[in-house]
């Protein structure tokens, strides 16, 4: 049976995908007591990155927010596999997206819009959270972005 949360994903046409393999030594999201924090998430989709390189120099801008939310669907997807059901989570508490900026590319805070809005149109009030959002040169596999989040279940 699908619960409250994926079926709002799927009514934003959102399915949440296989948890993507790690690239490096860590996990994908690790339980501290009524916290889950989730390592970085590329935008993968069908296992590949739908775009690469840097954000403002070859990806658009507005295509970089698309793929936040990419992340943030795939930190649900981490998220769910430590704690088995998304309805569980009662808050999203922090959201940190790095964005593979060009050095004259300031909007940073727009791309991360990408992956919280996302959140707010799946978890409502219980959806917004603390965030920061980071340019930076490079990032693995030359993703143009990355999204982390932290949230607190019951």
């Amino acid at each position: 049976m699908t619960g409250v949360v994926e079926a709002r994903l799927a009514e934003l046409g959102l399915e949440l995908p296989p948890v993507a393999a790690p690239v490096a030594a860590y996990v994908p999201a690790v339980v501290q007591g009524e916290l889950v924090h989730t390592s970085g998430q590329l935008p993968f989709q069908g296992g590949q990155l739908p775009a690469t390189g840097k954000v403002g120099a070859g990806v658009d801008p507005d295509r970089a927010a698309e793929l936040a939310a990419v992340c943030a669907v795939n930190a649900l997807a981490a998220v769910k596999s430590v704690i088995g059901d998304l309805d569980r989570v009662e808050q999203v508490v922090k959201v940190v997206g790095f964005v593979a900026s060009d050095p004259a590319f300031t909007g940073q805070p727009q791309v991360v819009n990408g992956a919280s809005e996302l959140l707010g149109k799946v978890f409502g009030e219980a959806g917004a959270h603390a965030r920061s959002a980071v340019g930076v040169a490079v990032l693995p596999l030359d993703a143009p972005v990355e999204v982390e989040i932290t949230v607190r279940f019951r």
